[in-house]
């Protein structure tokens, strides 16, 4: 047993690194293999603790933690310092964790701003604590997961945000045009622990596992040097966070079901469409009493809503009614917002940068905003965006050029004639005026952008 432990350990420390590499030879195990390996015997075992630091999961916890990278915790631990810290003391770790001694560190505490105002508190575990936290998600979740409510999409293997919008969609088009919006007030930081920690052990008989998961919730957080207990809340930042917050809203999802109400939940943002105002007033009082009591949750009053479909938003997108009188998939007004912003700040006159490294950032978040939100169903707006884009970076370009002399010499470059070079770089119209300017977009036109990987957002 000694020696095979030791085995382990020198094999999960020096094992390939990199993504997609099997941490020993002969081994070809993937995620997935992981993950399909655990069955629905293994909750009725007591022995789950040994299938959390099994060799096959822990290569696969690894291998995820070291993909996600992140910031160090308290102790000051980077990602890429993990695997030489296992190399050393992953033996004494692991006997900690069967027989039930291991301690967690208290998190960090990390404030980030929201883009509509306000700040989100995220708590980073340690790196060695997020490993052992991933190990236990790859075995919880395929246990837990298939007896959520399939109208539950937040941080579930096979579903995403576009599956609860185009569910959202179908309530819609069959009539339900209006939406109860109930907002959960700091739901990460409100969870019962005594309540979650109930529901953990009506799924889990492994008292080793309940008492690490207890330990984790009450590890504590460290804001400014020091130290706070956690009573309460799931701190986000911890890769087990997402599932016990799933678990805790599955009373909620029951309850919705029960009713009969038509609903879409995305972690804790939930939307209910019914077919009136009166409907949905009187939905909302009653969910919310439902929270309010049975969950020991509050309900934000000023975030919670009942209104027209045309009038609200979920996660990110909103619905209209098209010329053929269906609901259409469109961006919210506040994406389209934060979006603009976020392009002025990476197209703004930058010194030193030229129009090439500003497209190669730009390209990156344009390919992560359209791997989202080009979930929509109005081109013409992704159209429209991509010639607001190009004008931004021919006023970036034009401010650069500075003088009417090099700007003159830049527009020949690009192959303008002499007179509309001229008449162009003579100009004492600004920027913003300019990027719309004939010999401009003679001289820059769409091609020359596509030939500097600049993405284009629309088809067409």
């Amino acid at each position: 047993m000694v020696a095979e432990r030791q085995k382990n350990q020198l094999e999960l420390a020096f094992g390939p690194g990199g993504r997609g590499e099997a941490l020993r030879p002969g081994s070809e195990g993937t995620e997935a293999a992981a993950v399909e390996s655990r069955t629905e015997s293994s909750a009725l075992t007591a022995r789950l603790m040994e299938e959390v630091c099994e060799w096959n999961n822990l290569k696969v916890a690894l291998r995820r933690v070291e993909r996600n990278k992140g910031g160090p915790g308290v102790d000051g631990m980077t990602v890429e310092e993990l695997r030489g810290y296992l190399r050393e003391s992953w033996s004494e770790i692991r006997e900690e964790l069967l027989s039930g001694r291991y301690r967690p560190q208290a998190v960090k505490r990390v404030e980030i701003p929201k883009p509509a105002g306000g700040v989100r508190k995220l708590g980073i575990p340690t790196v060695l604590d997020r490993f052992i936290q991933q190990a236990i998600l790859q075995v919880l979740q395929p246990l837990w997961d298939p007896t959520f409510s399939e109208f539950s999409f937040g941080f579930r293997p096979g579903r995403s945000a576009h599956d609860a919008v185009a569910k959202a969609q179908e309530y819609v088009v069959e009539g339900h045009d209006w939406v109860v919006d109930i907002d959960l007030e700091k739901f990460f930081d409100r969870v019962n622990h005594d309540r979650l920690m109930a529901e953990v052990a009506r799924r889990v008989e492994d008292k080793r596992l309940l008492r690490l998961i207890r330990v984790f919730l009450s590890a504590g957080v460290i804001a400014n040097g020091l130290v706070s207990p956690t009573d309460e809340g799931t701190p986000q930042g911890g890769p087990l966070s997402p599932l016990l917050s799933n678990l805790v809203l599955d009373e909620l999802d029951r309850e919705l079901e029960r009713r009969g109400h038509r609903f879409a939940r995305y972690a804790d943002d939930c939307n209910i469409y019914v077919r009136s105002e009166r409907a949905g007033l009187r939905v909302m009082d009653s969910v919310s009493r439902f929270i309010t009591r049975r969950l020991k949750l509050q309900v934000n009053r000023e975030k919670s809503s009942v209104r027209r479909i045309q009038q609200g938003q979920f996660l990110g997108f909103g619905f209209r009614r098209g010329k053929d009188g269906g609901f259409r998939r469109t961006i919210a007004s506040h994406a389209l917002t934060r979006m603009k912003q976020r392009v002025r700040e990476l197209t703004g006159r930058v010194k030193g940068r030229s129009l090439e490294q500003v497209i190669e950032v730009l390209a990156i978040y344009l390919r992560g905003w359209l791997g989202y939100f080009g979930f929509c169903e109005t081109p013409s707006v992704l159209k429209e965006l991509d010639g607001w884009i190009r004008r931004r970076l021919r006023a970036l370009l034009w401010k650069q050029w500075k003088r009417s002399t090099a700007r003159y010499r830049r527009l020949r470059a690009l192959g303008l004639r002499h007179v509309l070079a001229w008449m162009t770089a003579g100009s004492n119209r600004g920027p913003w005026a300019m990027s719309r300017n004939k010999g401009m977009n003679i001289a820059l036109p769409i091609a020359y952008f596509d030939a500097l990987g600049l993405p284009r957002l629309s088809l067409s």
